[in-house]
């Protein structure tokens, strides 16, 4: 399937689709379909899954419409098919507050599950910004994000980019905090 027949955006609606991309085990699937098609075998090999493992996965992921075979080939009398995902990327409902945030628990799992010794580049800055600058930071984050995604290439390592920006909710002061 040609790159350019793939919507944008998947939008999450359905309580299957969100079951589907909350395990970090198909996460993790649709990290390798990122950017090139895969047969389960391929997957399996990436993930270092057993191959029924990676099959059960990658078929909840097509029920839910996530992913879906792009081409099919014959091996020795057996059909291969080649997945791929769905769109670009996926969008996720709100999780409301205090709702679990999908996209940062797999963010930290991969975060802690890569090489310790591998080079990770990880801050956290707390920051007082004005609404203006709080929009602006934002939006710089995204396209110098939309610049990167660009120069992606399947033929290099995989990396991850996270980032959140937000207004942490206020938190009452203590007895004896306020000085």
């Amino acid at each position: 399937m040609p790159a350019d027949d793939v919507p944008e955006t998947f939008h999450v609606t359905t309580d299957e689709q969100l079951r589907a991309v909350s395990n970090l085990t198909r996460h993790r699937i649709m990290a390798v379909l990122r950017f090139e098609p895969a047969t389960i075998t391929q997957i399996a090999e990436r993930l270092g899954l057993a191959k029924g493992s990676s099959s059960y996965h990658v078929r909840l992921l097509e029920r839910a419409g996530l992913v879906k075979v792009v081409r099919t080939r014959k091996v020795r009398g057996v059909t291969e098919r080649y997945y791929a995902m769905a769109a670009r990327s996926i969008e996720l409902p709100d999780p409301g507050v205090g709702g679990p945030d999908v996209l940062m628990r797999h963010a930290v799992a991969d975060l802690e599950a890569s090489p310790a010794d591998g080079e990770r580049h990880v801050r956290m800055a707390h920051l007082r910004l004005t609404g203006e600058q709080f929009a602006e930071l934002g939006a710089r984050l995204e396209a110098l994000t939309d610049e990167y995604r660009a120069l992606s290439d399947p033929a290099l390592p995989d990396v991850s980019l996270v980032f959140a920006l937000f207004r942490p909710a206020a938190r009452p002061q203590a007895e004896g905090d306020a000085k």
